[in-house]
């Protein structure tokens, strides 16, 4: 038996319609189309913005592209753009025309899919379908017993993966800390693109520290793949790309980057980071608006390159603690922001992802339940297709807790089963079960064929959340939250191998300097 695998049922079970044995057919994995909650479940149900509101900002983004545009577009890029109708001034910014945005809009990429290594694990990004994820770039590892703080290693990005692969929640990996191990930077790209191939088959976000390292490490995603033919046919890696410094900047070696990457087939997601206060204005509406205005730049920028190719609108908006200006990721403002980001994705029909799940607490405690709670679940109910840095992060984006990645699928557990809503069938609605239960039955519904049909696939039970009673607890040694999720991590580290079958790994190693 595997850590991971549930327990047999009692060699004293003395037929098979027995309790225990019901038990267990009620505990074994439900078939994915009658789970109560999987990737994708279709949210936007809440609306921060009212459509007016929607239209106001459309339209002072489209303004800011106009009178104020954008500087720093890399040469290759201001003649594409230019060709298409851009204007570049005097003054060296970039401005784009209503027309201009219209037309990029027209036939930029919708409905699109980011591939896993494994179909099961293929991410349809369409109207409010929602999906949670990691992100960011994690400078630290935090060990939640002791509170230190260590540099983050490609070891650790290595184990992040191989945890978010037997994560049922966490529905894609993009790269959540940086090795900083490896002092060579081409290294560290080529490493972190290993770390997380080899820790989960599912999609997977990555960057480059400089264009020059995209060509030698599409030959490694190549002979992963297969070849270049069958990357191109399922690419499962996505750029995570930078392309602008806000305040309305392009940020030019990313702009190469990601140049690099369209003509490599790679999809991208167009990021754009601002800080509310600092790098962004601060009031809530303008930051979208600036927010707005960079990623539809970065429409324009990628079909003049690449008509239709599939890119995410990244507006990825942050707050700021606006009496230190310190990052406050965790705030209930962060949370309207990302909410109202997500309704501008479904305004221009395009897929959309932003950031939620940032803690600014330390260690995985109260404040990062509440502040990952909150955020996590108004992104989905808002219909964020992708929901970034929903796990594992805090000290606002310095640390990485692979313990709080654990935890963090218990979290996202309760927020998708939020967003999947109540469902008012026919069925659900009908009193004959309350009619048999309260004229003919025993007057509970505790052994009711529909309480035993409906208890998984409706309701949604925590792994790692306790829900016992103070008796029950007491008996069970008073097990804690962060005991318990070291224990998972544990086992599921110690039974999850390299997802790269040998003969790929010596090749590979052969080639470049591996270090996991």
């Amino acid at each position: 038996m595997t850590p991971e695998t549930p327990a047999s049922p009692s060699p004293r079970t003395r037929r098979a319609g027995g309790r225990a044995a019901r038990v267990a057919a009620r505990a074994a994995p439900l078939a994915e189309e009658i789970r109560p909650i999987r990737p994708g479940m279709e949210g936007g149900r809440y609306r921060p913005l009212t459509e007016g509101d929607v239209q106001r900002i459309h339209e002072a983004a489209l303004q800011a592209l106009e009178v104020i545009g954008l500087a720093d577009a890399p040469l290759s890029g201001i003649e594409a753009m230019c060709a298409a109708g851009a204007v570049l001034g005097d003054d060296g910014r970039l401005r784009f025309p209503r027309a201009l945005v219209e037309d990029m809009l027209a036939i930029a990429a919708r409905d699109i899919t980011l591939h896993g290594r494994d179909p099961r694990h293929d991410l349809f990004l369409s109207g409010t379908r929602v999906h949670y994820g990691t992100a960011g770039a994690a400078v630290h590892v935090v060990d939640p017993f002791t509170g230190d703080y260590r540099e983050s290693t490609a070891r650790d990005l290595f184990d992040a993966a191989r945890l978010a692969e037997h994560l049922d929640n966490v529905h894609f990996f993009q790269r959540p800390m940086v090795a900083r191990d490896i002092a060579d930077n081409f290294e560290m790209d080529l490493n972190t693109i290993y770390a997380c191939v080899a820790g989960t088959k599912k999609h997977i976000g990555t960057s480059f520290s400089d264009p020059s390292h995209v060509a030698g490490c599409m030959e490694l995603i190549h002979l992963i793949a297969g070849g270049e033919e069958a990357w191109r046919a399922r690419p499962f890696i996505s750029n995570s790309n930078c392309f602008v410094v806000p305040p309305m900047k392009f940020a030019t070696d990313s702009c190469i980057a990601m140049e690099h990457c369209i003509r490599a087939g790679m999809p991208v997601l167009l990021l754009s980071a601002g800080q509310a206060g600092a790098t962004a204005p601060a009031p809530i509406a303008t930051a979208i608006v600036q927010a707005v205005a960079e990623c539809l730049a970065g429409v324009v920028y990628v079909n003049t390159i690449a008509p239709g190719h599939p890119a995410v609108f990244g507006t990825w908006p942050f707050v700021s603690d606006l009496r230190t200006g310190a990052m406050s990721g965790g705030s209930a403002e962060q949370a309207l922001l990302t909410a109202g980001c997500a309704q501008m994705h479904h305004f221009y029909g395009l897929p959309g992802g932003a950031a939620a799940g940032i803690s600014d607490s330390k260690l995985p405690d109260m404040q990062a339940g509440w502040e990952q709670g909150i955020t996590n679940v108004m992104a989905g109910l808002a219909g964020l297709n992708m929901v970034y840095e929903a796990v594992g992060m805090h000290a606002s984006l310095l640390g990485f807790c692979l313990e709080s990645l654990v935890l963090g699928d218990d979290i996202l557990g309760q927020c998708i089963r939020a967003v999947r809503g109540i469902d008012v069938t026919d069925e659900a609605v009908s009193i004959e079960v309350m009619r048999q239960v309260c004229l003919e039955g025993p007057g509970h519904y505790l052994g009711a064929e529909q309480t035993l049909r409906l208890m998984q696939r409706e309701y949604v039970y925590p792994r790692i959340g306790n829900r016992m009673s103070p008796k029950e607890w007491e008996e069970a040694g008073r097990p804690q939250l962060l005991e318990q999720a070291r224990a998972r991590k544990e086992a599921i580290l110690a039974q999850a191998q390299s997802l790269i079958p040998p003969d790929l790994d010596r090749q590979i190693r052969a080639r470049w300097n591996i270090r996991v």
